[in-house]
């Protein structure tokens, strides 16, 4: 059954905010992006949340008492402002129970590599130490491991001879910017469907 739309979105992200971009690029009809929240000050992803006219936060994790106090802070935050799905987009901290307790299924997140392939950190890297012919990206919900779990989306991208991080990077780049919108809004028009482990896209 299709959810009330347009959803209303936050992305957390800590760096450059290019599927920040993607994302807001994307929104529409389907869903809207409402809320930036990032952990850095200096992230770009401040800036370019306020040149789209989307409140940007810096919530601050040296103001809060370690890890499960800031995640508390955070459902606090996107509670109060009535958001229906968390998109993370390049967000560098891990997402404990106290915010995943308030959004169980609707934080989403994007990975560099083909999971369950090369999870967490440098995956690219991961990716051409291990001689892979073909990487790529991956959307999944978020739960309370690394990049463990259940698998929304996935674009393949073909490692080519002479690949280093840099250029691979840039081409799966390209297909986390096609990729993540479409997923959310998919999710918005309540075509994503878990069952167990496994996610159903019903198009």
């Amino acid at each position: 059954m299709p959810l009330k739309v347009p959803l209303k979105v936050a992305v957390l992200a800590s760096g450059r905010g290019s599927n920040l971009e993607a994302l807001l690029e994307g929104a529409g009809e389907a869903y809207g992006v409402e809320l930036v929240v990032s952990d850095r000050r200096e992230a770009r992803a401040l800036a370019v949340a306020a040149g789209a006219g989307v409140r940007a936060v810096f919530a601050d994790p040296k103001a809060h008492r370690g890890l499960a106090d800031y995640n508390a802070a955070l459902a606090r935050l996107l509670e109060g402002e009535g958001i229906e799905l968390v998109a993370l987009a390049g967000y560098m901290r891990l997402v404990r129970e106290e915010l995943l307790r308030s959004f169980a299924g609707r934080i989403m997140n994007i990975h560099p590599s083909l999971l369950p392939a090369f999870p967490g950190a440098d995956a690219q890297a991961q990716a051409l130490v291990h001689g892979v012919k073909v990487s790529g990206c991956t959307v999944h919900f978020v739960d309370e491991g690394v990049d463990t779990g259940p698998i929304i989306g996935q674009r393949a991208v073909p490692v080519l001879e002479g690949d280093n991080a840099e250029t691979l990077s840039a081409r799966i780049l390209e297909e986390e910017h096609v990729l993540y919108p479409r997923m959310v809004t998919l999710y918005a028009l309540g075509k994503i469907v878990t069952i167990g482990r496994r996610v159903e896209v019903r198009t």
